[in-house]
């Protein structure tokens, strides 16, 4: 069985880094994906952005929160994993699915404020 997951997107904010109550480093990154087609029936370019919440954890987890930024284009390679809880105020079980991150790549160079290709984070 396989659980690989591999993305290149561009960051919707400023890395959080934290560590643990053990001192364990690690960073959520919100990760934006985009899908561009051209559709059949009217011929017009369409895009769907995807967004992937990230956990790095480790020595990558402190490089990500020391040199990436808002707008970063970068590969996460890692794994999902599903987590499950019920709400407070329903009772109903509710979902988030996260990558876990395996290996962290910086792209391209830092973002500057003219590059307006980055989807705005919607949270």
């Amino acid at each position: 069985m396989v659980n690989k997951v591999i993305l290149v997107g561009y960051l919707g904010q400023d890395p959080e880094l934290n560590h643990t109550s053990s001192g364990q480093a690690v960073t959520n990154l919100r990760l934006a994906t985009s899908r561009n087609w051209k559709d059949k029936d009217s011929s017009e370019r369409k895009t769907e952005t995807e967004w992937h919440d990230v956990i790095v954890w480790g020595k990558q987890a402190e490089a990500c929160g020391n040199h990436l930024a808002k707008g970063r284009l970068v590969y996460v390679e890692g794994r999902i994993k599903t987590e499950k809880w019920q709400d407070k105020q329903t009772g109903q079980d509710r979902y988030r699915v996260k990558i876990v991150a395996e290996s962290v790549r910086f792209l391209g160079g830092a973002p500057t404020s003219d590059e307006s290709h980055q989807p705005e984070d919607p949270e």
